[in-house]
């Protein structure tokens, strides 16, 4: 079953970097400017940045990892990943990944792997790797077979991933509502479950109990930062950031938000959201995405009509960021 986990394809048609950048203050979102640098991507939806300011994209579509250069040029870097096709005839399958001293991980949610590939040699016009190359680590396996008790939804969908203390891994697993953590020597753990919400539908639509479904984490130097979408029926204003400390304590961050699916960090470690859509009868509804800021307890909104986005990315360069166009398959620059 995966019913409760963020496919973002099946979005598409169902109802349903911790930086080191010294990022000064936004002010008035009239300052944003936006720049499209790629496009023509199939279904573009993680993006990770490396020191040299290439962005490392996963296109679901097209089952592959493609590197767009700063100029906005693109080369295919691994392809043949699996391309699942949901119930709905939509793609499903690669998520987002992590760049850290020359190597990629790379989610994958259907095949319930992570990929890893050393890239501190790939130049551009390499031949390009095949997916059934790569090294890869079972563990959406080690995630079914976990024992969450009363909680466990039988589900995994490794989507999301941020390295923390030690160089340790920490997944956000949208299928098991959990974070898994892995330490920089390979062994797994649970580090967190994430808590969903009482349905708050009237009459009610759905389940008496909608899972949270983690999408986003960061790490803030003291704790976690999560997202959720939440399950089905996708309530709006009622999607959470928890903060989860480094013993493995969650608590809720900030709430009142709609379908969340990935966070970044902007000035003084302030949280900065991606909201994918908002819900109509038929589902999802196009171009009402949007970026938003957390600062002082109140949402703001920084940029609106953004066409099912999915991942926001800090750059290298300070004040700046990436958002990828699941729909549009496109990856925008903002700087302000």
């Amino acid at each position: 079953m995966r019913t409760n986990l963020l496919n973002i394809g099946t979005l598409l048609t169902c109802l349903f970097v911790f930086g080191c950048q010294d990022h000064r203050e936004l002010g008035d979102p009239s300052q944003l400017q936006v720049q499209e640098v790629a496009s023509n991507l199939a279904a573009p939806l993680g993006v990770a940045t490396d020191p040299q300011g290439r962005l490392w994209v996963t296109e679901v579509a097209a089952g592959k990892v493609t590197l767009i250069m700063p100029d906005g040029q693109k080369y295919p870097v691994v392809t043949g990943f699996n391309v699942a096709v949901s119930p709905e005839n939509t793609p499903d399958g690669l998520n987002h990944l992590v760049y850290k001293d020359g190597m990629l991980y790379i989610l994958h949610g259907v095949d319930e792997k992570m990929y890893k590939l050393n890239v501190s040699s790939f130049k551009p016009g390499d031949q390009p790797l095949m997916a059934s190359q790569l090294d890869s680590e079972p563990i959406g396996q080690f995630v079914l077979d976990y024992n969450f008790g009363a909680a466990d939804t039988q589900d995994s969908n490794l989507y999301n991933l941020i390295f923390g203390p030690d160089g340790d891994l920490y997944i956000a697993d949208a299928g098991a509502n959990a974070i898994i953590k892995r330490s920089k020597t390979g062994q797994l753990s649970v580090f967190a479950t994430v808590p969903g919400i009482p349905n708050p539908t009237m009459p009610m639509v759905g389940p008496p109990f909608v899972q949270s479904v983690p999408t986003g984490i960061v790490f803030d130097g003291q704790k976690f930062l999560v997202t959720t979408l939440l399950g089905f029926p996708f309530p709006a204003d009622k999607a959470r950031i928890y903060q989860i400390d480094l013993a493995g304590n969650v608590s809720l961050y900030q709430d009142g938000f709609t379908s969340l699916v990935d966070i970044a960090l902007g000035a003084n470690q302030r949280p900065i959201v991606l909201q994918v859509a908002q819900f109509g009868a038929m589902g999802p509804m196009p171009n009402t995405g949007r970026l938003l800021q957390s600062k002082n307890g109140q949402i703001n909104g920084l940029l609106q009509g953004l066409n099912l986005p999915t991942s926001v990315e800090a750059a290298t360069a300070a004040n700046t960021y990436y958002i990828s166009s699941l729909a549009n398959g496109t990856i925008q620059r903002v700087t302000y």
